[in-house]
């Protein structure tokens, strides 16, 4: 059925010269019409941002928010910014105030200001976190840990991490860019001083041991007083004992040796036992 309507419009057409000639002017049109509609407008997709080119005039000023926009065909054109924040990692390495090579990192979340996106496309285009942010993160964090010896790098790093904050923060505002977020995400030094640091770790645990050693050879030969003395005051004792009541003393010491009191066998032996 839908065949033979075919053939008979075919049919007309063949038979009529001037409507064929019609029929596709008509069909030019509308498909001219069609391609001018959809090149009049455009879409801004959700966290970005738009600006237009004109032919005539260059950059216009207005930044067109999301949604669905007009614009004159051939004679303008959109320009289209990411505005979410993107992050960015930035290595550099530098020198502390001591001298010491440091390699540190930064996590940068980095966003363009969306009040001024044609002054930043007039300047530096839609790859601006290329041309920027490498040279501002370095030039800021060899100003930064220049002020800071090696180790305190390790004790106030949460300061290090504010002041590289705060001087990125106002480095970046000049080229219109917004910086969310700056964090340091690795801080390490070189081989030299960190075998240097490991040799002092050494050094000071042997010290210490050395220190343990000396306090414990203190207490023994102060233990060792202490026992020679007490065996002086009671060798005194008996002493004295044995000249004053002989038989006393070797009565009370046979049952001090048969209970087992004296702390030493040898000594009793040795000092108290009758011959």
């Amino acid at each position: 059925m839908a065949q033979s309507k075919l053939n008979d419009l075919a049919g007309r057409f063949s038979q009529n010269p001037k409507g064929v000639g019609i029929g596709l002017k008509l069909l030019a049109a509308a498909g001219a019409l069609a391609y001018g509609v959809g090149q009049s407008m455009y879409t801004v997709e959700g966290g970005h941002r738009a600006i237009i080119f004109s032919r005539i005039g260059g950059i216009q000023k207005d930044v067109f928010a999301e949604g669905l926009h007009f614009r004159l065909p051939w004679f303008q054109y959109p320009i289209i910014y990411d505005i979410r924040s993107r992050p960015r990692k930035i290595s550099s390495p530098t020198g502390s105030k001591d001298l010491q090579m440091v390699n540190i990192s930064l996590r940068v979340l980095s966003r363009p200001d969306s009040n001024t996106l044609p002054d930043m496309y007039r300047q530096l285009g839609l790859d601006y976190d290329e041309k920027v942010l490498p040279s501002i993160c370095n030039e800021v964090l060899k100003s930064v840990v220049a002020k800071f010896n090696a180790s305190q790098l390790i004790t106030q790093r949460q300061q290090v991490s504010l002041l590289v904050r705060r001087e990125l923060i106002e480095r970046a505002k000049d080229f219109n860019i917004i910086l969310d977020d700056v964090s340091i995400t690795e801080l390490s030094f070189g081989k030299e001083y960190t075998a240097a640091v490991e040799a002092k770790q050494v050094a000071q645990q042997e010290a210490q041991r050395a220190v343990f050693v000396v306090e414990r050879a203190k207490q023994e030969r102060q233990q060792k007083i202490l026992q020679a003395e007490g065996e002086a005051e009671a060798a005194k004792m008996i002493s004295f004992i044995c000249q004053q009541k002989p038989q006393t003393f070797f009565h009370f010491s046979e049952q001090i040796k048969f209970r087992a009191i004296l702390w030493d066998n040898n000594f009793w032996e040795n000092y108290f036992s009758p011959s």
